[in-house]
């Protein structure tokens, strides 16, 4: 299934068209000759260029308790924000959270690849089938060894584990009131309300 059909609900056109797919030096390229502004929220997915949507305030929370929990873990990782990550040839992606290994000049040279990522988080509203569906294969191809999803709409976190080829082979849900595991970071001590926030 392509990104258009998730997005568009699995419909089908009477005919394919025939889509142009970009190499993440093509989608550098649009941004230094000004096709792509600096200020346009957009990712390369896949070799597609995929429109973000706007963070509503929720979102936004969520992601500020996280950075202040990440910021606070012992060691030199880089909590990468809003950032983007290179995941191979095709894709580009701008997780809400990544955290990175330690570097010096903190990727001024080049954007982080698999090798820099400890764990990815993604926060989920309205988009919630498409990074399911979509990003979190292309996660899993890369080996980002794991991914939080921080589904707000149903009060919980999934944990992602195990990445191959054919996706990630470890799911554990948490609910409110749970202890959140990690495999990277054993030494974490968060709980989902501290990631979830107040209920609504």
């Amino acid at each position: 299934m392509t990104i258009a059909e998730i997005l568009h609900g699995g419909l089908h056109v009477g005919t394919e068209l025939q889509r142009r797919v970009f190499t993440v030096h093509e989608f550098h390229r649009m941004a230094e000759t000004g096709i792509l502004r600096e200020n346009d929220r957009v990712e390369l997915v896949g070799g597609e260029i995929t429109t973000m949507t706007p963070i509503d305030t929720r979102h936004a929370a969520c992601v500020g308790r996280l950075t202040m929990g990440l910021s606070r873990l012992p060691g030199r990782q880089i909590v990468w924000v809003h950032n983007p990550v290179r995941l191979d040839e095709h894709s580009e992606l701008q997780p809400d959270v990544a955290l990175l290994k330690p570097r010096a000049d903190f990727f001024a040279d080049a954007h982080p690849g698999p090798a820099d990522i400890v764990l990815i988080v993604e926060v989920v509203d309205t988009t919630a089938r498409y990074d399911r569906e979509v990003k979190l294969p292309i996660y899993a191809r890369a080996e980002v060894p794991e991914v939080w999803v921080i589904d707000l709409p149903n009060d919980r976190i999934e944990i992602y584990t195990r990445p191959s080829p054919q996706g990630y082979g470890g799911l554990q849900q948490v609910q409110r009131n749970d202890r959140v595991p990690s495999t990277v970071l054993p030494e974490i001590e968060f709980f989902a309300d501290d990631i979830l926030g107040r209920r609504r």
